[in-house]
């Protein structure tokens, strides 16, 4: 009775599962319905001349991405092997495409088919995915369901347009990456024409092209877009420091901020502050003209010493406020004064040797902070407060302080919300266009599979009579791209932990 129970419980459940058209097994969950069958064959039905144009565009975009892609993934894979051979492989961001994580997503077809995403790099902007901080994750799963779900819908209304039936739409979990498919019929599929069935095949990564390009115009408007609402060009602000900022502190930066300066650097929005970051982190610290007799008033006898790095030290290191600054004279180009670091730098110009300094014939010298390697004094400028003196690595500076171009005009106003568009569009565009990348790569179980295959059919048929003979070279081709594919997740996931 025990037995019979548990398989009763067990129909049961089964059927409401079939009811609710759920499907679960281990670390997946399916979903499928057809609820929205009907919208999508109002769309499918709509306008059929401009559809007929739509997804003929997107079959012409889809074999070109084809191609694109491999030629992509094998530069990638050359510049990878590269930096692996080389002694002093370049900077992580100058790299152009890297794959950096392999999750099989299933259901972008009747059968199941699994995806790859991958993640665009781009220099100077930390990408999505790899290290990726928890406050981004809402970011990153809702583009990527969105990206998903975008797919599908190219693929499902194309078929539509095709006299394809369109048997449902889901929504899935792997893991914790969300996707979605359409079910369509497989007997349909195969009685269309090849240049139909490209039209259906290159539907998915059309639909992932337009979406990412959509994002990059409305991130491009973005200042004209909240123009009535927030206003650009006048600094940077800041929206968070976080808690272990160098940058955090009575004299630092607060929530609200206008940072206007960087040394003698002005910023006008984020990217300035970046870029002007990026040029002191590269060039040797500037130093601060002061008259000889401010020197002698401001300077006192101190100890000098090296410090392991080999540089100079001449302040006491329990010191808040002295630097340790070097400078020279006609007689000698090694001399070293401990003064008060913000008395030297407020009232001073910058400069980089004696001559800047030479003004109304007042005898003043080029004083320079002589810090450990790396290490700069950055004056940033936030009016109306005074200004703060960063003693630190630039980079440091960039990570811990997060900013926006976007000033608001009323106080009401969110400063949150033009970061949280700006980010969410950075996030479509990397993972929307990864998942038209990778999906036009001709390589099994991916749509660049089904492209191929319809592609040879329609371009090989006089040439390859026998359709064994195509079907063998699109294996030897698909199998080549797989292994492309498969080398360059392997090297990426390499590269990612090796850091």
């Amino acid at each position: 009775t025990a037995l019979q129970s548990s398989n009763s419980l067990k129909a049961s459940y089964e059927d409401w599962l079939l009811t609710y058209g759920l499907s679960v097994s281990p670390f997946h969950l399916r979903w499928q319905t057809a609820l929205f069958n009907r919208q999508f064959y109002n769309w499918g039905r709509w306008k059929p001349r401009f559809l007929y144009l739509w997804f003929s565009i997107g079959m012409v975009f889809g074999i070109v991405a084809m191609f694109g892609s491999v030629i992509l993934l094998g530069k990638t894979l050359l510049q990878t092997l590269t930096q692996m051979l080389t002694e002093a492989p370049k900077a992580q961001n100058d790299r152009m495409l890297q794959v950096v994580v392999s999750v099989p997503s299933l259901g972008l077809l009747s059968p199941v088919f699994p995806l790859c995403f991958v993640l665009l790099s781009c220099p100077h902007q930390q990408v999505p995915g790899v290290n990726l901080p928890v406050s981004q994750l809402t970011y990153f799963f809702s583009a990527i369901l969105i990206s998903g779900v975008i797919h599908e819908v190219g693929h499902g209304v194309a078929a539509i347009r095709e006299q394809v039936r369109f048997n449902g739409f889901g929504i899935f979990i792997f893991i914790v990456y969300p996707g979605a498919f359409v079910d369509l019929f497989t007997t349909h599929l195969q009685l269309i024409s090849p240049v139909q069935q490209l039209r259906i095949f290159c539907a998915g990564v059309w639909h992932n092209f337009v979406l990412g390009l959509a994002s990059f115009m409305v991130l491009f408007l973005l200042p004209a877009i909240l123009f009535p609402f927030y206003y650009t060009g006048v600094g940077a602000l800041v929206t968070e420091v976080s808690e272990d900022s160098p940058a955090n502190g009575p004299r630092g930066l607060f929530v609200g901020d206008l940072v206007t300066n960087l040394q003698d650097c002005p910023v006008y929005n984020v990217e300035d502050w970046n870029s002007c970051l990026g040029d002191i982190s590269e060039k040797s610290q500037v130093g601060y003209c002061v008259s000889a007799a401010t020197l002698q008033q401001l300077s006192f006898p101190a100890r000098v010493y090296r410090r392991l790095d080999g540089t100079v030290e001449c302040c006491s290191n329990n010191s808040l406020t002295d630097i340790c600054f070097s400078y020279s004279n006609k007689l000698d180009s090694h001399l070293y004064a401990c003064l008060p670091a913000r008395k030297v730098i407020e009232a001073s110009k910058v400069c980089r040797t004696n001559t800047d300094c030479h003004k109304d014939f007042v005898p003043s010298f080029c004083v320079t902070p002589s810090l450990e390697n790396q290490t700069r004094l950055i004056r940033v400028k936030h009016p109306p407060h005074i200004d703060m003196l960063y003693v630190g690595h630039p980079m440091h500076l960039q990570y811990t302080v997060s900013l926006s171009s976007f000033v608001p005009r009323q106080n009401f106003l969110s400063i949150d919300l033009p970061v949280m568009i700006e980010t969410f569009c950075k996030y479509l565009i990397s993972l929307s266009g990864a998942l038209a990348v990778i999906n036009a790569v001709p390589c099994f179980a991916l749509d660049g599979q089904w492209i191929l295959n319809s592609f040879l059919e329609a371009t090989l048929s006089s040439l390859i009579v026998e359709k064994q003979n195509r079907e063998l070279v699109g294996f030897l081709i698909l199998l080549a791209g797989s292994a492309l594919l498969a080398a360059n997740v392997a090297l990426g996931l390499w590269m990612v932990t090796a850091r």
